[in-house]
């Protein structure tokens, strides 16, 4: 009777970690990057003027902001948001299926359960999936347009991203849309590695919530849960995400190049401006990123836990 029991247990145990679809948390995460996207813009062109910033001309976050905004008016700190939210929209779609779907992938057969180690495993393949087919063309496009200086559309470059992409290929071949592909890959694949871990850690630490329990997480502990995930990636990747910046942001149709490649343009700034240049635009990093996942998963946590009530445990919601 108890081995029946126990079976019966098991046998609940796989169905509820095993069915929450990969296309659920797809759908969650798009309209959750949709939501960071609106909310968080300005943050990221303040940090990628500060990543450019060679000639120490801003002297801070604040300063950054101050002078974009007297210089080129209110609006210059959305640019690239149309590049931005729908790489965002597309971004979070992909991690959360794939990093699902990998997740599925290495469940322990018969418990149905996931380990830490597979769960950082599925974290860094969700993280280099996205780096490649959505992360670095969008952000090319993305830094290309926010590096621009001014709102005439006579006197700039690039019309809009459409219109930079066509020149990027023009100019620079196809493949100058995964300019700073490595570094990328270096920093979403780590990036996500550890948010997801943390992520559930911190679910079940604070709120004793674990996947597949039918239990919905209130907005705000979800935004809690998500904050504290997402401060440890900048600080482990902040040099990866300088040098993507910097590769991504120099023309390949211009002559000779800056930097040659991730590990050229490490020691290249390491030697010019110091070490700490490589943790440039940390602190907007910290206030976008850490932010953006707690408006991700509040957003993501109400679907999925909604879902999970609606048709796994047939709930009233």
């Amino acid at each position: 009777m108890e081995n029946q029991e126990a079976s019966r247990s098991n046998t609940e145990q796989k169905s509820t970690t095993k069915s929450i679809p990969p296309y659920m948390k797809a759908i969650s995460g798009s309209l959750g990057g949709v939501m960071e996207a609106c909310c968080l813009q300005p943050i990221d062109v303040i940090k990628t003027r500060l990543q450019l910033d060679r000639s120490g001309a801003y002297k801070g976050i604040v300063h950054c902001g101050a002078t974009v905004t007297r210089t080129e008016g209110v609006r210059a700190l959305w640019k690239g948001l149309t590049p931005f939210a729908t790489h965002l929209t597309l971004k979070y779609a992909l991690r959360m299926g794939s990093n699902a779907v990998l997740q599925t992938a290495f469940k322990d057969s018969e418990t149905g359960k996931l380990s830490n180690h597979a769960r950082l495993i599925s974290g860094f393949g969700a993280g280099v999936l996205e780096a490649l087919v959505i992360v670095t063309p969008f952000e090319v496009v993305k830094i290309r347009l926010q590096q621009q200086k001014g709102l005439s559309p006579e006197l700039l470059k690039y019309k809009g991203p459409v219109h930079c992409a066509r020149m990027i290929i023009r100019e620079e071949g196809f493949l100058g849309l995964w300019a700073g592909a490595a570094p990328t890959v270096m920093r979403n694949g780590t990036n996500q590695a550890a948010m997801f871990t943390a992520k559930n850690a911190f679910d079940i630490v604070l709120w004793n919530r674990h996947e597949g329990d039918g239990k919905v997480l209130q907005p705000w502990q979800s935004m809690v849960s998500g904050f504290l995930a997402g401060t440890a990636g900048p600080l482990c990747t902040g040099p990866f995400d300088v040098v993507k910046t910097r590769l991504m942001a120099q023309s390949q149709g211009t002559g000779e190049l800056k930097y040659k490649g991730m590990f050229h343009a490490i020691r290249t700034i390491y030697a010019e401006e110091g070490v700490l240049a490589l943790w440039k635009g940390l602190l907007p990093r910290l206030m976008r990123i850490p932010p953006g996942q707690a408006i991700v998963w509040a957003v993501a946590d109400q679907i999925i836990g909604l879902y999970e009530r609606r048709h796994i445990h047939d709930a009233p919601i």
